[in-house]
């Protein structure tokens, strides 16, 4: 059986979570390969609204088994407060939840490192959403980490004494100035939780799941935080791309089915770096308004602008992209026309390419549409979109060489038109 996989292609907040849950009724597992909680994923039913952090969006599917990979970093304390929420409504999660043992912990001194190293850096920072993820990968990286699978060890309280003075001595030669025990009983009560839930050997776990069934891998944040091939240093410390899938879980390429590429009909990014099609006027103001671009997380508002096909080229390329899904075009609906990027000037020459560097001077070169003028919220069927619509969607299909299967024109489940 093939793994398939959900990834995000712009800037992250693709809306990922609602895709998974429309296609986990699908796949009886859905496994998170990559980031933390820094990722939330939104998910709308029932007149609700549902946003997840650190578990699989795949949770609130009935019979569902979901998997935190061993890519993921794991903050006890949040995953602590999202079981309890989850198990308000009903939701069982030590029967429907595994966690890899090779899963790097989030320590309190994590999220004290990650202030103390936004602070020093000044007008230089990324905008780190302060959740620890960075220094917790540097640690991974560095071979210092904390991982799952030690808070079984009868050493555990010494390995992570032994980390956290390490850490102390970091943020006194950053002269940071901070509780050194800080959040740290109502962690390792949280700690003490997470030993009630299933710690698995992820890698095999998945291949042997996959013998005979198949799985969903859900990837956070988007391709162009990926910290090898996003805007570097303007990224994520994780790969967000496919190659994180097979790091991320323990399985072969040759595994991989289905790369299921979202992307919004336009742009949002949260943070610094460059945005190309970035725009700083009422229409940019008009597409944070109509698409509530407002972190799930942190609640930042988020920067808007027109879609970049060029980017977007780029994300369907590195990640073999086999189906593309378009989210939020019903916030395109009032607009007269509406721009699409399809090829920069780079420090004044023509490209169609990403270029290398980040303070390089990137002019979009626009391609423009009619508005379609109609609301597509109501609209369940292909035949019922308007003919500018439909047209704006062939273009891109033609421009990207891969067709948009999923469209999606609402935040509820059933605000789906498949293709």
């Amino acid at each position: 059986m093939n793994i398939d996989v959900v990834l995000g292609l712009q800037w992250g907040d693709e809306g990922k979570g609602k895709i998974v849950d429309v296609l986990a009724a699908r796949y009886p597992a859905v496994a998170r390969f990559q980031g933390g909680p820094n990722a939330g994923h939104s998910l709308h039913f029932e007149g609700k609204k549902f946003v997840v952090r650190s578990i699989p969006s795949g949770i609130f599917r009935e019979g569902s088994t979901n998997v935190i990979g061993s890519g993921v970093v794991l903050d006890p304390v949040t995953f602590r407060e999202e079981c309890l929420n989850l198990e308000k409504m009903g939701i069982a999660t030590r029967e429907k939840l595994c966690i890899s043992k090779k899963a790097h912990l989030i320590l309190p001194t994590h999220r004290l490192m990650d202030a103390a190293l936004e602070a020093a850096a000044g007008k230089g920072k990324i905008g780190s959403t302060l959740k620890g993820i960075g220094p917790t990968y540097t640690d991974k990286i560095g071979r210092h980490g904390l991982r799952v699978g030690d808070i079984l060890a009868p050493d555990f309280r010494a390995r992570f004494d032994a980390l956290k003075a390490r850490h102390l001595r970091q943020l006194k030669d950053l002269g940071y100035e901070c509780d050194p025990d800080k959040d740290e009983a109502q962690w390792m009560d949280a700690v003490a939780f997470l030993k009630e839930y299933k710690l698995v050997d992820c890698e095999y776990f998945v291949n042997e799941w996959l013998d005979t069934k198949p799985m969903l891998a859900e990837g956070a944040q988007g391709s162009l935080l990926d910290v090898d091939y996003g805007s570097y240093p303007f990224v994520t410390s994780s790969n967000t791309t496919i190659g994180g899938v097979c790091t991320g879980l323990g399985v072969a390429p040759s595994r991989v089915g289905h790369v299921y590429g979202i992307f919004k009909a336009y742009c949002t990014r949260v943070g610094s770096g460059p945005f190309p099609t970035e725009l700083f006027d009422e229409t940019g103001e008009e597409l944070r308004r109509l698409g509530n671009e407002f972190g799930a997380v942190t609640g930042r508002p988020r920067r808007c602008g027109w879609l970049d096909l060029v980017a977007l080229k780029y994300s369907v390329m590195i990640n073999g992209v086999t189906d593309l899904i378009m989210m939020k075009s019903d916030c395109l609906d009032s607009f007269e026309e509406i721009k699409v990027c399809t090829s920069y000037r780079v420090d004044g020459v023509p490209s169609d390419h990403v270029p290398f560097d980040t303070h390089a001077a990137i002019e979009p070169v626009y391609t423009t549409f009619p508005g379609w003028k109609t609301d597509l919220t109501g609209c369940r069927k292909e035949d019922e979109l308007p003919q500018a619509f439909k047209n704006y969607v062939a273009f891109m299909e033609q421009f990207l060489g891969v067709p948009i299967k999923i469209i999606s024109l609402g935040p509820d489940r059933e605000a789906t038109i498949e293709r």
